[in-house]
């Protein structure tokens, strides 16, 4: 039997945000100010790593959001965000802002949360929402017009069965990142381990000259690797994967966008293969970089990228030297530009680093090495979650596959 097609603001409402002030807004503080930038494309919240805000002002009552509040962006922040949805991971910590949209008011006897949430993720129901859009520079919706956006009502029973079975790939996705966000630190606290606090094995019978051990030396990137050692020929013909700078949050590269190459965006140039390390050169105080570990051939990185090939030191060893807190600070320091402070290559080329013997390296990158692998097994691991989801997802909501 065919499910009734219902107007959404039949069974809820959204509720606007508050303008909460742009001069409270800090990088350190007790609430994160939530913006459609915290959503990802295919549904969900994720942290946005250095790029978060943070309100410190004074907060109106009813915009702290609880557990389980479900938000809809209606602020086409990024190609692809605009009706994008996400439940709140955790209460008191986050803060509603105008740009997104808070379900209210649900109809529990006929609706499920859970259910929903996979309803925004539909493409019927986010095409009928971006139609509803409109501004020429920032695309935008408001919650009267997503309540006009007609979706098929299930049995109550057979939406909680629905979504128990979609809940159920992303927890696993979701398990696999924790691993991975574990897998990074252990690389990162063996590094600073050995090679900042200096206690790598056999630092007690090392004499230590100027503050250095005994046979270590400082060189500049430039000595050991490449920086932007190759872009895509203008006669290329074929598709490509396109890694742009608001898809990579620190050491994560969050999704990659498919085009003729014809059609891609004009900055889509930088070559990455196996063993590159892509760093942000657009305000590096937020840590966009990433390791690329076993990527598909056609990958091709922004211009907004330095892209670091490795030629004498293995890619763990540089990738981890490259992402200190003092590497950052580095480039913070050589930042220009007011609105936009960037670094360009020749920063990242005149960089210095400290090099241990090669036998020690070697030694550190035999433990990173089977940390970066691990890392994007797990990654591929959830790209096929993630495929597999996605198939099943328009044929449970329409009815075609039966729960």
């Amino acid at each position: 039997m065919r499910w009734p097609s219902v107007r959404l603001g039949d069974l809820c409402r959204l509720k606007h945000g508050c303008a909460f002030k742009s001069q409270y807004f800090e990088s350190h503080g007790p609430f994160v100010l939530l913006t459609p930038g915290n959503f990802n494309e295919e549904g969900g919240y994720r942290d946005q790593g250095d790029k978060t805000k943070f309100y410190v002002g004074d907060i109106p009552a009813g915009f702290i959001l609880d557990e389980g509040d479900l938000l809809v962006a209606m602020t086409e922040q990024a190609p692809g965000l605009l009706g994008s949805s996400a439940l709140i991971p955790a209460s008191n910590l986050f803060l509603h802002n105008q740009r997104l949209g808070r379900v209210v008011g649900l109809d529990e006897h006929r609706l499920n949360k859970r259910f929903l949430y996979y309803v925004f993720n539909t493409q019927g129901v986010r095409h009928q929402i971006s139609a509803s859009a409109s501004g020429t520079k920032v695309r935008h919706t408001a919650p009267e017009r997503i309540a006009s956006v007609l979706m098929l009502l299930p049995p109550l029973d057979t939406q909680e069965r629905i979504a128990d079975i979609l809940s159920a790939y992303d927890d696993l996705i979701e398990n696999n990142r924790r691993r991975m966000a574990l897998l990074e630190e252990a690389a990162q606290q063996l590094y600073r381990e050995w090679f900042v606090r200096l206690r790598f094995p056999g630092h007690e019978h090392t004499r230590m000259i100027d503050g250095v051990p005994e046979g270590w030396e400082r060189k500049r990137v430039t000595e050991v690797a490449e920086v932007n050692r190759e872009s895509v020929p203008a006669s290329f013909d074929g598709e490509i994967a396109y890694v742009d700078i608001s898809s990579v949050t620190p050491g994560i590269i969050n999704g990659t966008t498919t085009y003729d190459f014809k059609n891609a965006p004009s900055r889509a140039r930088r070559v990455v293969r196996h063993g590159d390390i892509i760093w942000s050169c657009v305000r590096p105080n937020r840590r966009s970089h990433a390791a690329i570990w076993q990527p598909p051939p056609n990958l091709i990185a922004s211009t907004g990228f330095a892209v670091i090939t490795p030629r004498t030191v293995p890619t763990s060893f540089l990738y981890e030297a490259v992402t200190t807190d003092a590497f950052v600070g580095y480039l913070e320091n050589h930042a220009r530009g007011a609105a936009y402070p960037a670094v360009v290559a020749g920063d990242f080329e005149r960089a210095e680093l400290l090099l241990a013997p090669a036998t020690l390296v070697r030694t550190f990158a035999e433990q990173a090495d089977y940390l970066l692998s691990l890392g994007r097994t797990l990654g591929l691991q959830n790209d096929g979650l993630r495929a597999a989801r996605d198939l099943l997802l328009p044929r449970l909501m329409s009815g075609e596959i039966a729960v």
